[in-house]
Protein backbone atom coordinates (compact mmCIF):
# COMPACT_ATOMS: atom_id res chain seq x y z
CA UNK A 1 0.00 0.00 0.00
CA UNK A 2 2.87 2.41 0.66
CA UNK A 3 3.87 2.53 -3.00
CA UNK A 4 0.25 2.98 -4.06
CA UNK A 5 -0.01 5.90 -1.63
CA UNK A 6 3.06 7.50 -3.19
CA UNK A 7 1.40 7.29 -6.60
CA UNK A 8 -1.79 8.86 -5.26
CA UNK A 9 0.24 11.67 -3.72
CA UNK A 10 1.89 12.20 -7.12
CA UNK A 11 -1.46 12.82 -8.78
CA UNK A 12 -3.20 9.51 -9.45
CA UNK A 13 -6.97 9.64 -8.99
CA UNK A 14 -7.61 5.97 -8.27
CA UNK A 15 -6.13 2.49 -8.34
CA UNK A 16 -6.81 -0.81 -10.07
CA UNK A 17 -6.81 -4.24 -8.42
CA UNK A 18 -7.34 -7.71 -9.88
CA UNK A 19 -8.47 -9.53 -6.74
CA UNK A 20 -10.87 -8.73 -3.91
CA UNK A 21 -8.15 -9.45 -1.36
CA UNK A 22 -6.01 -6.74 -2.92
CA UNK A 23 -8.89 -4.27 -2.77
CA UNK A 24 -9.40 -5.07 0.91
CA UNK A 25 -5.74 -4.41 1.68
CA UNK A 26 -5.81 -1.09 -0.18
CA UNK A 27 -9.08 -0.04 1.46
CA UNK A 28 -7.80 -0.94 4.94
CA UNK A 29 -4.70 1.19 4.30
CA UNK A 30 -6.77 4.14 3.10
CA UNK A 31 -4.90 4.29 -0.19
CA UNK A 32 -7.76 5.54 -2.37
CA UNK A 33 -11.51 5.97 -2.32
CA UNK A 34 -11.80 5.15 -6.05
CA UNK A 35 -10.92 1.54 -6.91
CA UNK A 36 -11.58 -0.45 -10.08
CA UNK A 37 -11.61 -4.25 -9.78
CA UNK A 38 -10.77 -5.61 -13.23
CA UNK A 39 -11.82 -9.22 -12.79
CA UNK A 40 -15.03 -11.23 -13.02
CA UNK A 41 -16.44 -11.82 -9.52
CA UNK A 42 -18.28 -15.12 -9.08
CA UNK A 43 -19.86 -16.78 -6.06
CA UNK A 44 -21.79 -15.44 -3.09
CA UNK A 45 -18.78 -15.51 -0.78
CA UNK A 46 -17.03 -13.02 -3.04
CA UNK A 47 -20.03 -10.86 -3.90
CA UNK A 48 -20.69 -10.46 -0.17
CA UNK A 49 -17.18 -9.08 0.28
CA UNK A 50 -17.65 -6.84 -2.74
CA UNK A 51 -20.85 -5.37 -1.32
CA UNK A 52 -19.06 -4.60 1.94
CA UNK A 53 -16.32 -2.79 0.03
CA UNK A 54 -18.84 -0.76 -1.96
CA UNK A 55 -20.30 0.51 1.31
CA UNK A 56 -16.84 1.56 2.51
CA UNK A 57 -15.51 3.33 -0.58
CA UNK A 58 -16.65 6.50 -2.29
CA UNK A 59 -16.46 4.76 -5.67
CA UNK A 60 -15.97 1.06 -6.34
CA UNK A 61 -16.44 -0.35 -9.83
CA UNK A 62 -16.09 -3.83 -11.31
CA UNK A 63 -15.89 -5.34 -14.77
CA UNK A 64 -17.83 -8.22 -16.27
CA UNK A 65 -18.05 -10.03 -19.58
CA UNK A 66 -20.97 -12.43 -19.17
CA UNK A 67 -24.51 -12.63 -17.84
CA UNK A 68 -23.70 -15.14 -15.09
CA UNK A 69 -21.40 -12.65 -13.41
CA UNK A 70 -23.94 -9.87 -13.95
CA UNK A 71 -26.74 -11.78 -12.24
CA UNK A 72 -24.59 -12.67 -9.26
CA UNK A 73 -23.61 -9.03 -8.82
CA UNK A 74 -27.23 -7.91 -9.15
CA UNK A 75 -28.32 -10.38 -6.49
CA UNK A 76 -25.65 -9.06 -4.12
CA UNK A 77 -26.75 -5.51 -4.79
CA UNK A 78 -30.33 -6.45 -3.94
CA UNK A 79 -29.33 -8.22 -0.71
CA UNK A 80 -27.38 -5.22 0.52
CA UNK A 81 -29.28 -2.36 -1.07
CA UNK A 82 -26.26 -1.08 -3.01
CA UNK A 83 -25.79 -0.27 -6.68
CA UNK A 84 -23.00 -2.05 -8.54
CA UNK A 85 -21.04 0.17 -10.91
CA UNK A 86 -19.79 -1.95 -13.80
CA UNK A 87 -17.78 -1.74 -17.00
CA UNK A 88 -18.02 -4.22 -19.85
CA UNK A 89 -14.66 -5.92 -20.38
CA UNK A 90 -13.80 -6.01 -24.07
CA UNK A 91 -11.40 -8.43 -25.76
CA UNK A 92 -9.97 -6.12 -28.40
CA UNK A 93 -7.35 -8.63 -29.49
CA UNK A 94 -5.39 -9.86 -26.47
CA UNK A 95 -7.27 -13.16 -26.29
CA UNK A 96 -8.10 -13.06 -22.61
CA UNK A 97 -11.35 -12.15 -20.82
CA UNK A 98 -13.82 -9.91 -22.59
CA UNK A 99 -16.78 -9.83 -24.96
CA UNK A 100 -15.75 -10.68 -28.48
CA UNK A 101 -17.32 -7.91 -30.55
CA UNK A 102 -18.64 -4.35 -30.26
CA UNK A 103 -22.16 -5.70 -30.79
CA UNK A 104 -21.66 -8.14 -27.91
CA UNK A 105 -20.58 -5.22 -25.71
CA UNK A 106 -23.81 -3.40 -26.52
CA UNK A 107 -25.93 -6.50 -26.00
CA UNK A 108 -24.41 -7.30 -22.61
CA UNK A 109 -24.67 -3.68 -21.47
CA UNK A 110 -28.37 -3.67 -22.36
CA UNK A 111 -29.08 -6.98 -20.65
CA UNK A 112 -27.18 -6.06 -17.49
CA UNK A 113 -28.78 -2.63 -17.23
CA UNK A 114 -32.16 -4.37 -17.02
CA UNK A 115 -31.05 -6.11 -13.82
CA UNK A 116 -31.75 -4.36 -10.51
CA UNK A 117 -28.93 -2.47 -8.81
CA UNK A 118 -26.64 -2.58 -11.88
CA UNK A 119 -25.22 0.78 -13.02
CA UNK A 120 -23.42 0.84 -16.38
CA UNK A 121 -20.37 3.10 -16.51
CA UNK A 122 -18.57 2.16 -19.71
CA UNK A 123 -15.96 -0.07 -21.33
CA UNK A 124 -12.65 -1.53 -20.24
CA UNK A 125 -9.92 -3.27 -22.25
CA UNK A 126 -6.29 -4.37 -22.12
CA UNK A 127 -4.02 -3.46 -23.74
CA UNK A 128 -4.60 -0.37 -25.87
CA UNK A 129 -1.85 -0.47 -28.44
CA UNK A 130 -2.95 -1.28 -32.00
CA UNK A 131 -5.12 0.52 -34.59
CA UNK A 132 -7.57 -2.37 -34.73
CA UNK A 133 -8.09 -2.04 -30.96
CA UNK A 134 -8.91 1.64 -31.39
CA UNK A 135 -11.35 0.77 -34.17
CA UNK A 136 -12.98 -1.85 -31.93
CA UNK A 137 -13.60 0.71 -29.20
CA UNK A 138 -14.78 3.35 -31.67
CA UNK A 139 -17.36 0.95 -33.08
CA UNK A 140 -18.56 -0.10 -29.62
CA UNK A 141 -19.01 3.52 -28.59
CA UNK A 142 -20.90 4.24 -31.80
CA UNK A 143 -23.28 1.39 -31.06
CA UNK A 144 -23.80 2.49 -27.47
CA UNK A 145 -24.38 6.08 -28.54
CA UNK A 146 -26.85 4.95 -31.18
CA UNK A 147 -28.75 3.03 -28.52
CA UNK A 148 -28.83 6.07 -26.25
CA UNK A 149 -26.54 4.48 -23.65
CA UNK A 150 -23.92 6.86 -22.21
CA UNK A 151 -20.45 5.41 -21.57
CA UNK A 152 -18.73 7.99 -19.34
CA UNK A 153 -15.75 5.71 -18.66
CA UNK A 154 -13.50 4.13 -21.29
CA UNK A 155 -10.62 2.46 -19.49
CA UNK A 156 -7.41 1.45 -21.25
CA UNK A 157 -4.23 0.00 -19.88
CA UNK A 158 -0.80 -1.53 -20.22
CA UNK A 159 2.49 0.15 -19.31
CA UNK A 160 4.24 -0.78 -22.60
CA UNK A 161 1.45 0.85 -24.61
CA UNK A 162 1.28 4.05 -22.56
CA UNK A 163 3.47 5.95 -25.02
CA UNK A 164 0.76 5.54 -27.66
CA UNK A 165 -2.14 6.69 -25.51
CA UNK A 166 -2.63 9.72 -27.78
CA UNK A 167 -3.83 7.35 -30.50
CA UNK A 168 -6.84 6.47 -28.31
CA UNK A 169 -8.65 9.78 -27.76
CA UNK A 170 -11.75 8.02 -26.44
CA UNK A 171 -9.97 6.86 -23.28
CA UNK A 172 -11.02 8.62 -20.09
CA UNK A 173 -8.56 6.78 -17.84
CA UNK A 174 -5.42 4.67 -18.17
CA UNK A 175 -4.30 1.79 -15.96
CA UNK A 176 -0.50 1.59 -15.89
CA UNK A 177 1.08 -0.65 -13.27
CA UNK A 178 4.44 -2.14 -14.24
CA UNK A 179 5.93 1.30 -14.86
CA UNK A 180 6.52 1.85 -11.14
CA UNK A 181 9.38 -0.69 -11.25
CA UNK A 182 9.92 -1.55 -14.93
CA UNK A 183 11.54 -4.83 -15.96
CA UNK A 184 13.04 -6.75 -18.88
CA UNK A 185 9.64 -6.90 -20.55
CA UNK A 186 9.32 -3.10 -20.50
CA UNK A 187 12.82 -2.57 -21.88
CA UNK A 188 12.29 -5.15 -24.62
CA UNK A 189 9.07 -3.38 -25.59
CA UNK A 190 10.89 -0.05 -25.84
CA UNK A 191 8.94 1.45 -22.94
CA UNK A 192 11.91 1.82 -20.57
CA UNK A 193 15.70 1.71 -20.39
CA UNK A 194 17.85 -0.41 -18.11
CA UNK A 195 18.44 2.67 -15.97
CA UNK A 196 14.66 2.96 -15.50
CA UNK A 197 14.44 -0.47 -13.87
CA UNK A 198 13.97 0.07 -10.14
CA UNK A 199 13.44 -3.55 -9.10
CA UNK A 200 16.31 -6.00 -8.85
CA UNK A 201 16.51 -9.35 -7.09
CA UNK A 202 19.69 -9.64 -5.03
CA UNK A 203 20.96 -13.17 -5.54
CA UNK A 204 24.12 -14.98 -4.48
CA UNK A 205 26.30 -17.15 -6.71
CA UNK A 206 26.29 -20.41 -4.78
CA UNK A 207 28.09 -22.63 -7.29
CA UNK A 208 30.26 -22.58 -10.42
CA UNK A 209 29.99 -26.20 -11.60
CA UNK A 210 31.72 -25.42 -14.91
CA UNK A 211 33.60 -22.52 -16.46
CA UNK A 212 30.51 -21.41 -18.33
CA UNK A 213 27.81 -22.05 -15.73
CA UNK A 214 26.91 -20.32 -12.49
CA UNK A 215 24.11 -21.12 -10.08
CA UNK A 216 22.15 -18.45 -8.22
CA UNK A 217 20.10 -18.96 -5.07
CA UNK A 218 17.08 -17.42 -6.82
CA UNK A 219 14.95 -19.93 -8.71
CA UNK A 220 11.34 -20.14 -9.81
CA UNK A 221 10.14 -19.43 -6.24
CA UNK A 222 11.61 -15.95 -6.63
CA UNK A 223 11.76 -15.18 -10.34
CA UNK A 224 9.37 -15.91 -13.22
CA UNK A 225 9.39 -18.11 -16.29
CA UNK A 226 7.51 -15.51 -18.33
CA UNK A 227 9.53 -14.42 -21.36
CA UNK A 228 7.33 -12.37 -23.67
CA UNK A 229 9.90 -11.04 -26.18
CA UNK A 230 12.89 -11.39 -23.86
CA UNK A 231 15.79 -13.76 -24.27
CA UNK A 232 16.44 -15.70 -21.12
CA UNK A 233 14.80 -15.16 -17.76
CA UNK A 234 16.34 -11.98 -16.36
CA UNK A 235 19.25 -9.60 -16.82
CA UNK A 236 22.22 -9.63 -14.45
CA UNK A 237 23.21 -6.00 -14.03
CA UNK A 238 26.86 -6.70 -13.23
CA UNK A 239 27.22 -9.25 -16.06
CA UNK A 240 24.98 -8.10 -18.92
CA UNK A 241 26.44 -10.61 -21.38
CA UNK A 242 25.55 -13.54 -19.14
CA UNK A 243 22.15 -15.13 -19.63
CA UNK A 244 19.81 -16.47 -16.98
CA UNK A 245 19.05 -19.66 -18.88
CA UNK A 246 16.52 -21.38 -16.64
CA UNK A 247 15.30 -22.23 -13.16
CA UNK A 248 14.41 -25.01 -10.85
CA UNK A 249 12.60 -24.06 -7.65
CA UNK A 250 15.62 -22.87 -5.68
CA UNK A 251 18.24 -22.62 -8.42
CA UNK A 252 18.85 -20.08 -11.17
CA UNK A 253 21.07 -21.44 -13.94
CA UNK A 254 23.26 -18.82 -15.62
CA UNK A 255 24.99 -19.33 -18.98
CA UNK A 256 28.35 -17.51 -18.88
CA UNK A 257 29.62 -18.59 -22.30
CA UNK A 258 29.17 -15.13 -23.85
CA UNK A 259 30.49 -13.23 -20.83
CA UNK A 260 34.17 -12.31 -20.76
CA UNK A 261 33.95 -11.64 -17.03
CA UNK A 262 32.60 -14.35 -14.77
CA UNK A 263 31.34 -14.13 -11.18
CA UNK A 264 32.89 -15.98 -8.28
CA UNK A 265 31.17 -18.19 -5.73
CA UNK A 266 29.85 -15.99 -2.95
CA UNK A 267 29.40 -12.94 -5.16
CA UNK A 268 26.07 -11.13 -4.85
CA UNK A 269 24.52 -9.94 -8.10
CA UNK A 270 21.46 -7.88 -9.06
CA UNK A 271 18.97 -9.49 -11.42
CA UNK A 272 16.33 -7.45 -13.24
CA UNK A 273 13.37 -9.84 -13.59
CA UNK A 274 11.49 -10.37 -16.83
CA UNK A 275 8.19 -9.46 -15.14
CA UNK A 276 8.29 -7.51 -11.90
CA UNK A 277 4.60 -8.04 -11.06
CA UNK A 278 5.03 -11.75 -10.42
CA UNK A 279 8.21 -11.26 -8.39
CA UNK A 280 6.51 -8.72 -6.14
CA UNK A 281 3.85 -11.27 -5.20
CA UNK A 282 6.53 -13.74 -4.10
CA UNK A 283 8.24 -11.39 -1.65
CA UNK A 284 7.32 -10.44 1.91
CA UNK A 285 9.29 -7.21 1.77
CA UNK A 286 10.79 -4.78 -0.72
CA UNK A 287 13.88 -2.86 0.32
CA UNK A 288 14.18 0.76 -0.75
CA UNK A 289 17.85 1.52 -1.45
CA UNK A 290 19.38 4.94 -2.07
CA UNK A 291 23.10 5.48 -2.69
CA UNK A 292 23.86 1.93 -1.62
CA UNK A 293 22.07 2.20 1.72
CA UNK A 294 18.76 0.62 2.73
CA UNK A 295 16.54 3.63 3.40
CA UNK A 296 13.21 1.93 4.03
CA UNK A 297 11.47 -1.44 3.97
CA UNK A 298 8.05 -1.82 2.36
CA UNK A 299 5.96 -4.81 3.54
CA UNK A 300 4.11 -6.46 0.64
CA UNK A 301 0.78 -6.56 2.45
CA UNK A 302 -1.20 -7.76 -0.57
CA UNK A 303 1.08 -10.73 -1.20
CA UNK A 304 -0.89 -13.90 -1.84
CA UNK A 305 -4.27 -12.12 -1.78
CA UNK A 306 -5.52 -14.17 -4.71
CA UNK A 307 -9.12 -14.72 -3.55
Amino acid sequence: PALAKLQMEAGDVGITCQKLGEVEVMADAGVADDILLTYNILGEAKTERLAALIKRLKRMAVVLDNETVARGLSDAGARHGVDIRFLIECDTGFGRNGVQSPQAALDLARETMRLPHMQFEGLMTFPTAKPEQRQWLERALQLLNGAGIPAPVVSGGGSPALKGVGDFPMLTEYRAGTYIYNDVMQVTAGAATWDDCAMTVRATVVSRPTEDRAILDAGSKVMTYEQYYAKGFGRIVEYPDAQVAGFSEEHGMVDLSASARKPKVGEVVSVIPNHCCVVTNMMDEIYGVRNGEVETVFPVAARGKVR
